[in-house]
């Protein structure tokens, strides 16, 4: 199986309040879903801020789930745009990236159109992302999907990290999914 590495995107407090109130708590429980998962099976994470200063800093319950992933900030909208983003990427030896995050029509879908064109393949998974309308929601997915992306949900992807189900990890892994 393929290296893979997950993406954290922007999920920063002054910008959460202002995301879609029915998507934002389900897209929460998702990427701590997805966090926990990555962590138990050594999966790579690189979690980003967009401009900290102004948006403030990664939700206080999504960072303590990652520990000691530092933010990589970030002024680019696109996650490529920020210095040595591709380069940490490259370092882990991934070829498939994992994105999830906010939001869906602008930072995550700039950063797939931009690992798309570096080569990389690239999901979103759709209840791990969120947008300030369900409207840029659905275009940014639809624009990912057009231009390669595979659009997926938190349960497929733990499962293709997991890839099996006769193991002690499976066990344990599956019960983040309950």
């Amino acid at each position: 199986m393929p290296q893979q590495v997950l993406v954290v995107i922007d999920v920063q407090e002054r910008l959460f309040s202002a995301m879609d109130a029915d998507r934002r708590d389900d897209m929460v429980r998702n990427l701590k879903i997805l966090g926990a998962a990555a962590r138990r099976l050594a999966v790579p994470v690189v979690l980003t801020e967009q401009y900290p200063k102004g948006l403030g800093h990664t939700l206080p319950e999504l960072k303590a789930l990652l520990g000691d992933v530092a933010p990589l900030e970030k002024t680019a909208f696109s996650c490529c745009g920020a210095p040595g983003f591709t380069a940490q990427l490259r370092a882990t030896g991934a070829e498939h990236v994992i994105l999830a995050g906010m939001e869906a029509h602008v930072c995550v879908l700039l950063t797939a159109l931009d690992l798309l064109r570096e080569g990389f393949r690239v999901s979103v998974v759709a209840d791990a992302v969120c947008s300030r309308t369900a409207a840029n929601l659905e275009l940014g997915l639809a624009q990912a999907r057009q231009a390669g992306a595979v659009v997926t949900a938190t349960e497929t992807a733990v499962f293709q990290l997991l890839g099996r189900a006769d193991t002690d990890v499976f066990r344990e892994v599956v019960k983040l999914l309950r």
